[in-house]
């Protein structure tokens, strides 16, 4: 067992890559078969060492021969075994066939699924379908799935939760709930976002060893992304540098009655590094946000034209938080989209973009970061919330498309997408799902870019590395910030201080 490898797959790309394995390298389905069934078994061992019962529900095709092979090195291993059939086993071939031939001969036998098995298991083994699902459910196996689902005991699914879309990680109208999923050859991108995250539980992965050539032979369909890796942009500064080495963020919204979002965000520019932060907002806002935290030099502004000075003076701007999408945030939007500053849009910037106010040269004009939730996102493209999520990693590759820039679809396994391709970030918590949680992006986001830009780098490559640090940064500070009280009642404000502790790497 390895850890989650960088390349994400389609089903049809991981297909390749057994074919290239079996055809060109020598290697027999049956063993990867065998080889599969032996990674999750060890896998069930070391993840529930007290377990001795099992019970194991195989399809009809090598997801189910995967179940065999488990099942079959359980009963050797002296485990309570039950093995149910789902799907007449006269219709099993090849390598599955042969998977349940031996397990008969090893002094096992399979029951066929009915709805009314007896299931005397601490733990359930999915090995019905696999990647191969299209449409719906069928009513046999949906049955399946809804008795596994009832039973309060946990259950490992081999290469992926039955009825989940390996390309999307929607469910086909119902899923199996897994504890853990072991996914095999190539970790499928589907199972890193949207509903997906719900259904595998702990995810791992094998390679079952096959030849490290085969991946080299075939372009990855998106990239996962975690912090670890990406807080190499996170470099030391040197001994002699000042706040203007750290760069100047401009961010503009706060609308009335919205001034909180925007003091998120600055203060997360400011815990993210960077060396200025100036925040516009509804003179009426400055005096609060100024007396809370001082160190934020926040401007009143009434008219967009008042905002040149500090335009020229900026290294990056964000634009959104709390905007509101009246005339005052719809002058402001335009003025800075016309000024050629490297941009990161958020929240009502990307709604009044959605309702036409900008011209269609200025859509796709600049150094731009675009950070949409799914709701933001359907706007953009005209769609439904639920054809957005339904698809996510379609949706970002449109939003990409039609606006150019990079484009970051928010939510559970949030994706950041630019012209070369897409990076999943898999880490994060149902306790972002509240107030505040985008402006902090957005704010992190400016202050990377910020950094970077005054460093001398420029173009689409920092606005990349931005999003995709920004990403993770985020999702992981929150992911620390839960550990000791929890998901609930997590806010915006408690990342700060976690923020500031990673972009401080060791």
């Amino acid at each position: 067992m390895s850890s989650l490898p960088y390349l994400l797959y389609t089903a049809a790309q991981t297909r390749e890559l057994d074919r290239r394995a079996i055809d060109e390298h020598a290697l027999s389905a049956s063993v990867l078969m065998e080889r599969a069934g032996e990674a999750a078994f060890s896998l069930l061992c070391t993840h529930w060492p007290d377990v001795r019962r099992i019970a194991v529900f195989c399809g009809g095709g090598n997801n189910g021969g995967d179940g065999f092979v488990l099942a079959r090195l359980a009963h050797e291993n002296s485990f309570d075994v039950s093995v149910f059939q789902v799907g007449e086993s006269s219709r099993l071939t090849g390598d599955a066939l042969a998977a349940r031939q031996r397990l008969l001969g090893a002094g096992l036998t399979t029951v066929e699924f009915s709805g009314q098995n007896q299931l005397p298991a601490e733990l359930i083994v999915d090995g019905l379908l696999g990647t191969g699902i299209h449409g719906d459910v069928s009513t046999d196996y949906r049955k399946a799935i809804e008795v596994i689902n009832d039973r309060a005991c946990p259950v490992l699914a081999l290469d992926l939760p039955s009825g989940l879309n390996a390309d999307t990680g929607m469910a086909c109208g119902i899923a199996v709930q897994a504890a853990c999923t072991i996914s095999f050859i190539g970790l499928k991108q589907g199972l890193l976002t949207g509903e997906a995250v719900q259904y595998c539980g702990e995810l791992h992965f094998s390679d079952l060893n096959v030849p490290k050539i085969i991946y080299t032979q075939q372009t990855p369909a998106a990239r996962r992304l975690d912090y670890a890796r990406l807080k190499k942009y996170l470099q030391p500064r040197p001994r002699h540098a000042h706040k203007g080495d750290a760069g100047h963020v401009l961010l503009i919204g706060g609308d009335h009655g919205m001034a909180g979002a925007l003091r998120l965000a600055g203060e997360a520019a400011l815990r993210s590094g960077a060396g200025l932060v100036s925040l516009v907002t509804r003179e009426s806002h400055a005096i609060v946000i100024n007396s809370g935290r001082p160190e934020l030099m926040c401007h009143g502004l009434e008219q967009a034209q008042d905002l040149e000075r500090l335009v020229d003076r900026a290294t990056v701007i964000v634009i959104g938080p709390g905007l509101g999408q009246g005339d005052w945030g719809r002058d402001m939007l335009g003025y800075v989209v016309a000024c050629g500053k490297p941009l990161v849009l958020d929240a009502d910037a990307l709604n009044l973009m959605a309702r036409g106010v900008l011209p269609e040269v200025m859509l796709r004009a600049g150094n731009r970061v675009l950070t949409p939730h799914p709701g933001e996102a359907a706007r953009l493209l005209g769609q439904s919330v639920e054809q957005i999520q339904h698809d996510r990693f379609s949706a970002v590759r449109a939003l990409q498309e039609k606006y150019a820039g990079i484009c970051v679809l928010k939510g559970a396994g949030t994706l950041v997408a630019d012209k070369t391709g897409i990076g999943v970030c898999n880490a994060g918590n149902p306790g972002m799902a509240s107030a505040g949680m985008g402006d902090v992006l957005s704010g992190i986001i400016g202050a990377l870019m910020a950094q970077a830009i005054a460093q001398g780098r420029e173009g689409p490559d920092v606005c990349l590395e931005a999003a995709q640090l920004g990403v993770c940064l985020h999702a992981h500070a929150a992911d620390l910030a839960v550990k000791t009280v929890g998901e609930r009642g997590l806010i915006a404000s408690d990342l700060m201080p976690v923020i500031r502790r990673l972009v401080n790497p060791a």
